[in-house]
């Protein structure tokens, strides 16, 4: 008992020795890396990803183009590419599932990308090209080409689907202005609709402003 207490006497210095020296060690490291180690946001890293996809298809492409000779039709191309590797059951006009927002059945319909995830690729590559040093005047992902191909995508996956893109509606909410009028006979109520928006992918300032009327002075007669 003695021995094998004399023997787990000399561990405890040890263990907690070192505990002051590695605080006191490892405190300047998470001061110093925690800015550039910390680790990119989501959506940096799809859009590195989408960005060395883009330039993988430019390098296998027949003829290879370059970033400099890319146009919104070849913007285009890439995303038809893309549409064998989609997972989206979109019916064609012959089917007879054609429409219908849940089929009871399966069909050898296509599989192709939803209209979201081409949108939000399209997003992502117009900010890279940017980023990396591309005009924005110039930008093959922001070619209005693009821009109508996008949107007959997303009309006709919403017929073929039976499930309509909605656009969401503005909040309307109305704030109550007290105004004291001059001859003090109460308050004077004005009502000032205002509308939010709630888009969650653009950020908008729907700041509204309402110009109050002057005040007027009412005369009495007795």
């Amino acid at each position: 008992m003695d021995s094998s207490s004399r023997g787990a006497q000399p561990q405890p210095p040890s263990t907690t020795e070192p505990p002051p020296s590695s605080s006191a060690s490892a405190a300047p490291p998470q001061s110093q890396g925690s800015s550039p180690a910390q680790p990119p946001s989501r959506y940096e890293s799809q859009k590195r990803r989408d960005w060395n996809t883009f330039f993988q298809y430019l390098h296998n492409h027949k003829p290879p183009l370059t970033l400099a000779r890319c146009s919104g039709a070849h913007v285009i191309e890439f995303l038809k590419y893309l549409d064998q590797f989609g997972k989206t059951k979109v019916h064609i006009s012959g089917c007879p599932y054609f429409g219908h927002p849940n089929p009871p059945a399966s069909c050898p319909c296509p599989l192709k990308q939803a209209w979201g995830s081409l949108d939000a690729l399209i997003g992502r590559l117009r900010a890279a090209y940017e980023e990396n040093g591309g005009r924005p005047e110039c930008n093959p992902f922001g070619a209005k080409a693009v821009m109508i191909y996008l949107k007959e995508v997303k009309e006709g996956q919403a017929k073929a689907r039976g499930v309509p893109y909605e656009k969401k509606k503005r909040k309307r909410t109305t704030t109550k202005v007290s105004k004291v009028s001059d001859s003090g006979g109460g308050d004077s109520s004005i009502v000032v609709p205002v509308t939010g928006n709630n888009d969650s992918r653009v950020g908008v300032d729907a700041a509204s402003s309402a110009s109050l009327p002057s005040s007027t002075t009412s005369t009495t007669t007795p």
